[in-house]
């Protein structure tokens, strides 16, 4: 089995995002030579001061995504729309599932090369009670209005599918990620919302909170620990959205102020706010997945590719730290 050293060249797609340019980070630190690939108008602030080659092209680009692969021996797959105005993107298709097949195809045409699909713990499954779900969980919410997590399984399917074509490619399903540098607020801006809200709008509904350099740590890891054509969840702990809401207010040194509203009235007023152009305290594409429980369990993750998460309160109060300081969360109330 290769270790992980100088000799490795990884393509990372997605690489400028928020968990991309910290896998980045963590390959450049074990000394590998990494290409990212991106398209001409990607921002690359998180990204601009590490040593990465630039491959230019777009995942949709089958031509661009062989281009890329050539002369490397790894690839660590990222790339996807993630912030919750594109969760429902018609957009979404073409990047996740063709993008990956894509990436599948080049990768099988080269001899040796390994690749890591980076899923979302959304296509493992959530529950409307605080079930703790693993990689065997089956399925259970409707695909159709969950388009997110429908391409996210599909792409995993092609996965599967080029792993019984004898590529070597391991699937991670991150659950939800937080961390400093969260530039496009995908889910410090939830803390945000709670923040700035008196009181902090909560409803019932519950997550796996994981911090993005433990994330990108277990994506990493893949490559070498885990196993051909199985799913790792990287998670941390469990906690529900009133839990959430608290400890980011204890954090910010405030009374946990909340008012829990009913997951029924809660999906109402996101669906209707929009529509009559009223102001919310939150973002209504949230609440479909806020209102249902991601917990999920690590343990496979920690067991067989050697990583641990931490608590949920460092996460948060890491996160916490870089919104105070970017200025997203105004004075105390």
């Amino acid at each position: 089995m290769m270790n992980a050293s100088e000799h490795r060249r990884t393509l990372v797609t997605g690489g400028n995002g928020f968990i991309g340019s910290r896998v980045v980070r963590r390959l450049l630190e074990e000394g590998g030579h990494v290409r990212c690939l991106l398209r001409a108008e990607s921002r690359t602030e998180r990204i601009q001061s590490l040593p990465y080659e630039t491959a230019l092209g777009d995942v949709r680009d089958s031509a661009a995504v062989e281009r890329a692969v050539n002369g490397c021996d790894s690839v660590i797959h990222l790339a996807s729309p993630s912030s919750w105005t594109d969760i429902n993107s018609p957009v979404l298709p073409d990047v996740v599932v063709a993008g990956t097949g894509h990436i599948l195809r080049a990768a099988l045409a080269r001899e040796g090369v390994r690749v890591v699909f980076v899923s979302s713990a959304t296509a493992i499954n959530g529950s409307a009670t605080p079930v703790v779900h693993d990689e065997e969980s089956k399925f259970t919410l409707p695909l159709d209005r969950y388009l997110y997590p429908r391409v996210k399984r599909e792409a995993e399917a092609l996965c599967r599918r080029a792993s019984a074509d004898g590529l070597r490619v391991v699937m991670v399903n991150p659950t939800e990620v937080y961390g400093p540098n969260d530039t496009g607020m995908i889910t410090a801006g939830t803390l945000a919302d709670f923040a700035n809200s008196a009181p902090a709008v909560v409803c019932t509904g519950g997550t796996s909170v994981a911090h993005v350099d433990d994330v990108a740590e277990g994506a990493v890891a893949a490559l070498d620990k885990g196993r051909s054509g199985e799913r790792y969840i990287l998670g941390g702990e469990n906690v529900s959205v009133e839990d959430l809401a608290r400890t980011t207010l204890a954090i910010l040194g405030r009374k946990p102020r909340t008012l829990k509203i009913p997951n029924s009235l809660l999906r109402f007023i996101a669906r209707v706010g929009p529509l009559l152009r009223i102001p919310l305290p939150f973002n209504p594409a949230v609440v479909p997945y806020g209102t249902l429980f991601w917990y999920m369990s690590s343990d496979k993750a920690q067991r067989e590719l050697g990583v641990s998460f931490r608590d949920a309160r460092s996460t948060l109060a890491d996160t916490v730290r870089w919104l105070r300081e970017a200025g997203h969360i105004g004075q105390s109330r």
